[in-house]
């Protein structure tokens, strides 16, 4: 939705200028920016939910307290009913954040439900900084001596500041008095199973099992697509993409629009191929971006330093997506995606050399905690690029708490049995027969960028990295792929 910035311990309102000056790809509608006592706080916007309202900061009635926010608050309609509707003067899904804050303090927190990075400061000193439990929404923040930044991007901070930062942790907040305090976590510990595990080897899934999935994936579709604007779908032709996108076509045709998809590949790519047929059989809008190795390779740089990284497989599927973001703003604003679906349900081959379903669980666990740091951050900046939204409905909090209740052993392949069994019979009938059976591409090979952007003499990481150094000056390159993966 945009980007922030804020400095707690020093008012300097020209640093943090300077800070919302690097990220002002992330909000191209619009900027505001507020001094409270020894803090500053600013926000770059782009206009989703209540675009004439919404211009942050926000401030409570009255005054006392100022938050700004990037990403979307989708419960935040409940929140105005729970808080009370005279509470809120805007019609901003940011402001269930504020007035949480304002009445419950930073403990309320636990109370938000999407995706989202937040500060708040306040006339009496009063100062939160927070992340959502899964990370999907990205911030940073740096120390030095009393003086504290956050920011959305690495690129915000000044050079000097750099090798300071740090990722702020998913599931945190900050405060001057308590410092970092968990409040909540992407996968719940311990999880306890909700259905009865499979008692024979190629057992069909259980009914209910089936049913509960399809129907909590509807909800966090529809969820999804909260908006005052039209939103629209990555799709790759894969399971995950064309079974968001058959969710949402419905829904949009629910609500008087044609559902805008949005497809990337080399000519002869798969990808492009398969998502023409889901595309043709839901009736949606679509639009292809056909690119060249030439034209794949004239946008590393940018791609590189969009993502802040430059681990190779990172790299290389974030070119396809980089293209495609670009493609889909001349749309829309916000864009669905199928990230987290191989996470949940044990999509990629290298998890059937687990060797027991314990070992299998920890392992989903490990990659669902870990996504804030690797695919979730080249799906934010590859879309904030270019002033583009991607929202993640197989990341909602009830999906991945139903995900994980999920014994294990209904997650396992073999014979007969392909990766994501459960997800394929939940939609039977919503996708194309070749696509719910389709075998699994990772997107930098399905849409041709692997072989595309494929160096033989291996150089890839060194150049990506010379490419890093020159963007992001004072920050050592080698701990971009510790420091920054894991928090």
């Amino acid at each position: 939705m945009c980007g922030i910035a804020a400095i707690h311990g020093s008012a300097d309102a020209e640093a943090g200028r300077r800070m919302l000056d690097r990220i002002d790809h992330r909000g191209p509608d619009g900027r505001g920016e507020f001094v409270v006592g020894e803090a500053w706080i600013g926000h770059v916007r782009l206009s989703i939910v209540d675009l004439e309202g919404g211009d942050q900061p926000l401030s409570t009635p009255d005054g006392r307290l100022h938050l700004v926010g990037n990403g979307e608050i989708y419960n935040h309609r409940r929140l105005r009913e729970r808080l009370g509707p005279g509470s809120f003067v805007t019609e901003s899904d940011n402001e269930g954040a504020l007035q949480l804050v304002a009445q419950k303090g930073p403990e309320g927190l636990r109370e938000l439900w999407g995706m989202y990075a937040v500060v708040a400061a306040g006339e009496d000193g009063t100062f939160v900084a927070a992340r959502d439990p899964v990370g999907i929404k990205p911030l940073y923040w740096a120390r030095r001596g009393e003086e504290v930044r956050f920011a959305s991007e690495l690129v915000a901070f000044d050079e000097e500041w750099r090798e300071a930062v740090e990722l702020f942790p998913p599931g945190c907040y900050w405060t001057p008095e308590a410092g970092l305090v968990r409040f909540a976590r992407a996968v719940a510990d311990p999880v306890a199973a909700r259905y009865p595990p499979p008692s024979r080897a190629g057992q069909p899934p259980p009914g209910q099992l089936v049913a509960d999935l399809r129907d909590m994936l509807v909800r966090a579709v529809e969820r999804r697509m909260m908006a005052d604007v039209r939103i629209g779908v990555f799709l790759s032709g894969g399971l995950d993409s064309s079974i968001v996108a058959a969710i949402a076509a419905s829904t949009a045709r629910r609500r008087g629009y044609v559902l805008p998809t949005f497809a990337v590949g080399t000519a002869a790519s798969p990808d492009l191929a398969a998502a023409r047929l889901v595309a043709e059989f839901l009736g949606t809008e679509h639009h292809e971006r056909v690119y060249t190795p030439r034209e794949a390779r004239a946008v590393l740089p940018e791609v590189v330093r969009s993502i802040e990284s430059f681990d190779p497989s990172l790299v290389r599927s974030a070119v396809p997506n980089y293209l495609l973001s670009e493609l889909a703003a001349r749309t829309v604003k916000v864009v669905l995606t199928g990230e987290g679906a191989d996470e949940l349900l044990a999509g990629y081959e290298y998890v059937r050399d687990c060797a027991c379903e314990d070992d299998l669980h920890r392992e989903l666990v490990r990659t669902v905690e870990s996504l804030h740091g690797l695919n979730l951050q080249r799906c934010d900046r590859v879309t904030m690029a270019h002033g583009l939204e991607a929202r993640v409905p197989f990341l909602d909090l009830d999906m991945i708490a139903l995900c994980m209740a999920i014994p294990a052993g209904w997650k396992t392949c073999g014979a007969g049995r392909p990766e994501k069994l459960i997800l394929r019979e939940a939609f039977a009938g919503w996708v194309p027969e070749e696509i719910l059976w389709r075998e699994k591409a990772q997107f930098g090979d399905g849409s041709g960028a692997a072989d595309v952007l494929a160096l033989e003499d291996g150089s890839q990481e060194e150049r990506y990295r010379r490419i890093f150094v020159a963007h992001l000056g004072g920050i050592d390159p080698a701990r971009t792929l510790t420091r920054f993966a894991t928090a």
